[in-house]
């Protein structure tokens, strides 16, 4: 759910660099898009120039090229991973984005699920919940929706930024992220604090926040089995590559009957993921190619594309 400082473009290198810093830049652009699927194109790599400048600047590393044998080498580069993730991302998010489909969870997938589960929790994993606004909105559509008290469902929620992570448990948040609620849900789920709003709180606790990296199968691994995944907003900001191997991790790991939510702006069907469009009431979703041989194409949709999937 979060907002990268850049959208990925065309690889290449960077025109007019030629300066030793130049060159370890481009090989911190590389780290970076392998460690964490986020890809700066050269129209944007002055900004994670910039970016780099102010982390190293706050290590006090003498150079790009140290920063890097930093991250690769030093006992400590987990903890100046961490530093760097939080500097990257922006969070740039709001509740009840893109409502429609949250109604087709509560109106056309949970149904679904329950009869198939037959009592069995229903898992939730907001993949990518920035400081928390997505997975909140869920519990809200969930709760509105009566399905709290239907069948037990377990709602977990990560990011790759711990400090995005830290704002999600605080649950405060700014008249921004609230934009987009009605005066109803307003008054019905947030108090007034200080300049802020608190959640409220027994709808904060429905939510097990974790961080994790996408491309950390050990982080990501144990939950990616939910039945409904929620990954929006991020794949945008990913190479290829990096796209390709979070679905194939969740196509190998979700249930064969399990849904994956991406934003309107975001698409898998020329990348074969493992992954097939269908059509879940007012919005779409991924589900899995039940046929995986390499026969069957998994650019095909099950059915007719939104225009903004269509080339």
């Amino acid at each position: 759910m979060r907002e990268w400082n850049t959208p990925r473009s065309g690889a290449g290198a960077v025109p007019g660099r030629r300066s030793p810093s130049a060159a370890a830049l481009l090989l911190l652009r590389d780290l970076i898009v392998q460690k964490t699927g986020v890809f700066f194109g050269d129209a944007r790599i002055d900004m994670l120039e910039e970016r780099l400048d102010e982390v190293v600047a706050a290590r006090g590393v003498p150079s790009l090229l140290d920063y890097y044998y930093l991250l690769r080498y030093d006992p400590d580069a987990a903890a100046a991973w961490g530093e760097l993730m939080d500097r990257l991302s922006v969070p740039e998010t709001y509740f009840w984005r893109q409502p429609d489909q949250f109604q087709a969870l509560v109106e056309v997938v949970l149904p679904r699920l329950a009869a198939a589960r037959g009592g069995r929790p229903l898992r939730i994993w907001s993949a990518a919940c920035c400081s928390g606004e997505e997975p909140l909105s869920l519990a809200m559509a969930l709760d509105e929706a009566g399905w709290f008290g239907r069948v037990p469902i377990e709602i977990a929620a990560s990011d790759a930024s711990a400090a995005l992570v830290a704002r999600a448990r605080a649950g405060v948040y700014g008249e921004r992220s609230l934009r987009n609620l009605s005066p109803e849900r307003r008054a019905r789920w947030f108090t007034r604090e200080g300049t802020g709003w608190r959640i409220d709180p027994a709808l904060h606790a429905r939510i097990r926040w974790a961080t994790a990296n996408l491309l950390d199968e050990a982080e990501a691994g144990p939950l990616a089995g939910a039945d409904v995944v929620f990954c929006r907003n991020v794949f945008i900001y990913f190479s290829d590559d990096a796209i390709r191997t979070v679905a194939r991790m969740l196509a190998a790991r979700m249930p064969a009957d399990g849904y994956l939510f991406i934003a309107a702006s975001e698409s898998l069907m020329r990348l074969g993921t493992g992954f097939v469009m269908d059509e879940v009431g007012s919005a779409f979703a991924y589900i899995r190619n039940p046929d995986p041989t390499p026969e069957a194409n998994p650019a095909i949709p099950r059915r007719a594309l939104p225009t903004s999937e269509r080339s």
